[in-house]
């Protein structure tokens, strides 16, 4: 079903035709491809061209599409590749088998999404996943301390797939990590677009701290800035049950347990769980407990089981590892995709749209009937007809082509 056009009633409103962009409900547009890596379909009305030649225009949008900063932001970048996407996925997956680097990778996602802020417009200003962690000044974000060893294991994947923006990367790792270590598919889209330099990095202090003075109130002040809510704030904390916390880096933890001190990995640290690379409920079970003082339990660890809101949430996953999942897999996906340019591209039950010329006219005028024919015969050419569409989005380069032809 890969590359099927569907009809204009099956568009969500999140697509953009290559004239422009459309308006979603809301106001928001966008004009970049995106993919699944499960299907590697392309988005509705996207163009099939190569990598090199999708150069995608800044488009002004709420929450999707992109505006210009003033000076700051680039006037085009690049959306990534399927094919390489796919292809760096498993070269993920033989570096998390090597390096046992799964939290580290997870880390990186998250910290690179997390400085988003729904209350600012212009991209990249309101920040999210577009990739400014792998520049110098955010690398140096205390909240990002050791991050540079995350890029350092995955710059080698970049390099051999350009076509991958670090954004998507980035997330891709993350989201790769959480499956690899036992936990849930994370239903990942792609087509983030990169900033292109330093001076485009976040501010220091969006992300959130260990240790604030009023923990609970400390989480949904930074997570309901990202449009989160009490229950994915819950469902993201679960996400400790992987890794240490390594006191040269955070100031918090022991330097080793009987848990990290034979690694896998470098050894040291303190970690949440007893089988930190494994990913499950168990990091609720044993705050609930605290009865092993070589895990970690860091003041906002215990605020879930003590502000009442979270109490709720933490208990139930807790009991039921199925329900942890869904959720943190529904968090994950959202918080993935903040500021980025990702759009929905479910093309299961999408049909694909009988040829008619007249659909593709410019503007408000309508195509010349010679127009109308060039466009047909084109189509035909490669195997297209009004009762056999294209399973390829193939026919819009034609229109490409065409519409530098004079009518």
């Amino acid at each position: 079903m890969a590359g099927i056009l569907p009809s204009p009633a099956s568009i969500s409103g999140l697509g953009a035709s290559l004239a422009g962009p459309r308006r979603a409900p809301g106001g928001a547009a966008s004009s970049r491809r995106a993919v699944t890596l499960s299907s590697l379909c392309l988005s509705p009305r996207c163009s099939d061209l190569p990598s090199s030649s999708r150069r995608i225009p800044s488009r002004n949008a709420r929450g999707g599409g992109v505006r210009k900063s003033s000076g700051a932001a680039s006037a085009t970048s690049f959306a990534s590749d399927p094919g390489q996407l796919k292809s760096a996925r498993e070269d993920i997956k033989e570096l998390l088998k090597t390096k046992f680097c799964h939290p580290i990778m997870i880390r990186l996602g998250w910290h690179d999404s997390g400085t988003y802020d729904k209350n600012i417009e212009e991209w990249p200003k309101r920040g999210g996943a577009d990739g400014s962690l792998r520049f110098e000044p955010e690398l140096k974000h205390g909240a990002n301390a050791g991050l540079i060893n995350a890029l350092n294991l995955l710059q080698p994947i970049k390099d051999k797939y350009p076509g991958v923006t670090y954004a998507d990367l980035f997330q891709l790792a993350s989201a790769t990590a959480i499956e690899e270590a036992g936990g849930p598919k994370i239903p990942m889209k792609y087509g983030r677009l990169d900033v292109t330099d330093p001076e485009q990095c976040p501010e220091e202090g969006k992300l959130p701290d260990a240790g604030p003075p009023s923990p609970a109130a400390h989480l949904r002040e930074v997570f309901y800035r990202m449009s989160l809510d009490d229950k994915e704030i819950v469902a993201l904390s679960g996400a400790h049950t992987l890794g240490r916390s390594r006191p040269e880096r955070s100031g918090w933890g022991k330097p080793e347990t009987k848990y990290t001190k034979d690694g896998p990995g470098a050894p040291g640290g303190q970690s949440w769980t007893v089988q930190w690379l494994k990913f499950d409920n168990s990091y609720f079970k044993d705050i609930k407990e605290k009865k092993d003082e070589d895990l970690l339990v860091l003041p906002t660890d215990a605020a879930l089981f003590e502000d009442p809101s979270f109490k709720v949430y933490a208990e139930k996953y807790a009991e039921d590892q199925e329900a942890f999942f869904k959720d943190y897999a529904e968090a994950h996906a959202k918080l993935s995709n903040l500021g980025g340019f990702s759009i929905d591209d479910d093309l299961k039950e999408a049909q694909p749209e009988k040829f008619v010329a007249a659909k593709y006219s410019s503007g408000n005028r309508e195509l010349s009937d010679s127009m109308k024919q060039k466009i047909r015969a084109e189509y035909e050419a490669i195997g297209g007809s009004p009762d056999k569409p294209l399973q390829s989005n193939y026919f819009l380069n034609i229109m490409i082509f065409i519409a530098g032809l004079p009518c």
